[in-house]
């Protein structure tokens, strides 16, 4: 929004500019009491034509470098002694642009022009239009107008680089701190867990060995060990990502279901539309999405299928995961952290979420993320 309103006013003042400068080298064109002839029409003509072109000088500054100096050369072999004020402008927004050697050389065909087109005027001798020439175009004004582009220019060019200076800087110092969790995560949990999990195993492999019964308490404790190590691991791996080690996406979601696949969950995989290429960030939620949503169905849902459908649409990315586990309509679902981070990371992504239970029963997680394919 910000952007659209700041080209707004960068036309009007565009606009405002061109306009002000057309009536300039109007009001002075008619001071110089010109008849009413064809050749002092033209004159008028191009003097309006000279002054107007500037408003396009930000999205075409060498046609209207050229548009101003013929413009310019034009009126004055017209008979209007009236300085080329529009080709100053121009000259500007050339050199600011980046486009200094076409700048010399089409201001050195101006100002060789110059004297001719005041002689061909007929009211002038050599000498005279030489005058003429040097008021008309001062080299001193093009010198001016050019070192104000270049300023203008390096300034932008500086403060450019100092924005990307200061992106470079903040994402050096997001790495570190993603560094630093990931070492305080891996240092105070893993061990721990490790501990638990070799512990529980332990105990039932024991348990098994002596024909005794296991108790349904020590295989929770297992199982939730195992999955607790197996989440550590993926988050640890989220926070260490980086140009190295490609993070996980789309491309990674068969895992999954072929992971819940190994626990007795019947997971499907359906992908509809025509694929194509997807941001980064995009390809990275639908995968936490799909992964939170089947580690959900396992632990809480009692289910026996789940299904995952992913359809490319041509501006969104749409993702459906399906269950038919124990909830229902009736009983409204708990939000978790699993769930609420979702919704974050969609919600970040400028998508919708949507999780509830399903009319005929089970649990449904459908998302929509938009896709910008022109980035």
């Amino acid at each position: 929004m910000s952007t659209g309103r700041s080209g707004v006013r960068a036309d009007v003042q565009d606009w405002a500019i061109a306009v002000g400068v057309a009536a300039t080298l109007l009001v002075t064109g008619l001071s110089g009491r010109h008849s009413a002839t064809d050749l002092a029409l033209l004159g008028y003509a191009l003097l309006a034509a000279g002054g107007l072109v500037l408003a396009a000088r930000r999205r075409a500054p060498i046609p209207v470098l050229a548009v101003t100096g013929l413009c310019a050369v034009g009126y004055q072999a017209a008979g209007f002694d009236v300085p080329a004020v529009a080709y100053l402008f121009a000259v500007y927004a050339a050199v600011r642009a980046g486009h200094r050697t076409v700048t010399v050389v089409a201001s050195v065909i101006v100002l060789a022009a110059l004297p001719f087109a005041a002689l061909v005027s007929g009211s002038h001798d050599l000498g005279e239009a030489l005058a003429q020439a040097r008021g008309a175009l001062e080299l001193a004004w093009l010198v001016a107008a050019g070192a104000a582009g270049e300023a203008l220019r390096q300034a932008e060019r500086r403060a450019d680089e100092a924005e990307r200076t200061r992106e470079e800087t903040a994402r050096h110092r997001a790495d570190e701190e993603r560094l630093h969790i990931a070492r305080e995560l891996h240092d105070s949990l893993t061990h721990q867990i490790s501990i638990i999990k070799v512990q529980a195993e332990v105990a039932v492999h024991v348990a098994r060995r002596r024909g005794e019964q296991v108790p349904e308490a020590l295989l929770a404790i297992q199982e939730a060990g195992r999955e607790a190590t197996r989440e550590l691991r993926a988050t640890l791996q989220a926070l260490r990502d980086d140009d190295t080690t490609p993070p996980r996406g789309l491309d990674h979601i068969p895992e999954l279901l072929e992971r819940a696949r190994t626990i007795g969950l019947d997971a499907t995989l359906t992908i509809e539309g025509q694929r194509h290429d997807v941001p980064a960030a995009v390809s990275r939620t639908v995968y936490r999405i799909v992964q939170e949503s089947l580690t959900n169905v396992s632990r809480h849902a009692a289910a026996a299928t789940a299904s995952v459908r992913i359809d490319y649409r041509p501006d969104t990315l749409a993702i459906r995961i399906d269950d038919d586990g124990k909830a229902t309509p009736d009983t409204a679902p708990v939000p978790g952290v699993g769930l609420l981070g979702m919704r974050e990371r969609v919600a970040a992504l400028g998508g919708r979420l949507r999780a509830a239970p399903r009319g005929e029963g089970g649990f449904t997680v459908q998302a929509e993320l938009p896709v910008d394919r022109t980035s």
